[in-house]
């Protein structure tokens, strides 16, 4: 992926990426703070997509903003769509992860002309505390998020610490045996642990505050889509109960839902299930298999 700085209509200075590819233009709002590492067979150079993405703001190679209030899933949206524009893209398949599925389905509300169809992993659209810690009480689930975002400022660094302690090999790779028993197989076992220690470098402070703002997003009314959207849910995933997904997909008359026996690093354990359900997708929606680039 090659990186590009843009600048949004807030002023605030982002770290976009982008594989250059000549096929169907994706773009991937991301789990918050995962790196485009995170989709192996996305983002690789191809014809297959023209898959663009970016880090959020105030993490990976993204600023801040100068008002350090605009952190709302708003202003992640206004983010997406400063991407499109800077690569000239008129109208894309939105893939979201975790809280980008917020975020897709904010800019799918708001620009419904620029999304052509969502693809939603392991995320709710809105009120995503509410998905947290399946099987506690929904009651109290909201509570339990906030105290959870909080705690991350702590938490974080003991993160990054044990991240820094994974096993490499002699040859400075990594030591990936024993990773399929957690659903990985060999091939992408290295991308998996790539992708947690660059996770776990994160400004925790800032990461945390992210999170809160983001856990103020109420649910999404979905009576407005009209496009193809497929929800991919983890069977034992503890930040978005395939329950609540599966609720929101059936909010959505034609959604496609799918319950894999997975937790909530569906990208990571999954790759191929990714790319075959963003194919599907595309059969299902009006872009055409060639480059769509305004």
């Amino acid at each position: 992926m090659r990186g590009r700085t843009i600048t949004t209509a807030d002023g605030t200075r982002l770290k976009a990426w982008t594989n250059d590819g000549a096929g169907v233009p994706v773009v991937i709002s991301n789990g918050l703070g995962t790196p485009h590492s995170a989709w192996p067979t996305v983002t690789k150079d191809s014809s297959r997509y023209r898959a663009v993405t970016w880090d959020h703001r105030g993490l990976g190679g993204s600023d801040r903003p100068a008002d350090e209030g605009r952190i709302a899933v708003q202003n992640h949206a206004d983010d997406l769509l400063a991407v499109m524009d800077t690569f000239e893209i008129d109208r894309a398949v939105v893939i979201g992860w975790s809280v980008g599925v917020n975020i897709a389905f904010e800019v799918a509300q708001r620009e419904p002309a620029r999304v052509a169809a969502v693809l939603a992993v392991a995320g709710v659209p809105g009120g995503s505390f509410s998905a947290l810690f399946h099987p506690m009480p929904q009651p109290l689930r909201p509570r339990a998020g906030w105290v959870g975002a909080h705690l991350l400022r702590f938490v974080g660094p003991v993160l990054t610490r044990l991240a820094d302690g994974l096993p490499a090999s002699p040859e400075g790779g990594f030591e990936v045996r024993g990773l399929a028993a957690v659903g990985l197989d060999l091939m992408h076992a290295a991308t998996f642990v790539h992708v947690v220690r660059e996770f776990a470098h994160q400004d925790w402070p800032w990461y945390s505050r992210l999170v809160r703002a983001l856990g103020e997003h109420k649910p999404i009314d979905l009576s407005f889509v009209d496009i193809p959207v497929t929800f991919l849910a983890g069977k034992w995933d503890p930040v978005a109960s395939a329950e609540q997904v599966r609720q929101a997909s059936d909010l959505i008359r034609g959604s496609r839902f799918v319950e894999i026996a997975g937790s909530h690093f569906l990208p990571l354990q999954f790759p191929g299930v990714m790319n075959s359900e963003l194919d599907r997708l595309i059969e299902r929606s009006d872009l055409e298999h060639s480059s769509s680039a305004g």
